[in-house]
């Protein structure tokens, strides 16, 4: 029988660690539990960090490379904060056709952020998808969760401006 490896201690005080650690635990700290773990560490800390994704690794003895390749392989995964709004800019054929880029651009011009960036003030991060699943909406937009179809640039900038 294979003795195990001594599992390292959690990386903080931070009662949400301890969350965390029962997941591995329920799992029993195999790597068939990676992605569930980094789910219970994003909806604990609302992103993945080089912390994160190191005591993960360790704890479920898994290559921190392959714990960083799930990581952004997936594009649920935040390595960074988010911010209080977020918005997915579909990028797919039918949304890139019917105008998805130029949303994009305007959006940076507006708040003079890129894909996968969040504003200055933590207001607005602004992310992209392949594909969202409302072709028939094209340029479809999801901004907190809810899907907006059909946007225009003065509509999305209008529904942007109004949060909060």
């Amino acid at each position: 029988m294979q003795q195990q490896q001594p599992k390292p201690p959690l990386p903080s005080d931070d009662k949400r660690w301890k969350l965390v650690n029962a997941t591995m635990r329920r799992h029993g700290y195999t790597a068939h539990a990676l992605i569930e773990t980094l789910h219970s560490v994003q909806d604990a800390f609302g992103f993945l960090d080089e912390t994160a994704l190191r005591f993960v690794a360790a704890s479920l003895d898994v290559p921190l490379s392959k714990v960083y390749g799930v990581a952004t392989f997936y594009h649920i995964f935040m390595l960074k904060p988010q911010g209080r709004h977020t918005c997915v800019v579909c990028t797919g054929t039918a949304c890139y056709i019917k105008g998805a880029d130029t949303l994009l651009a305007n959006i940076h011009s507006r708040y003079d952020i890129n894909p996968g960036d969040t504003t200055a003030d933590n207001r607005l991060s602004l992310l992209t998808a392949r594909c969202v699943g409302a072709c028939g909406l094209a340029p479809a937009v999801v901004l907190n969760g809810d899907v907006l179809g059909k946007q225009e640039i003065a509509t999305l900038v209008n529904t942007l401006e109004a949060l909060d």
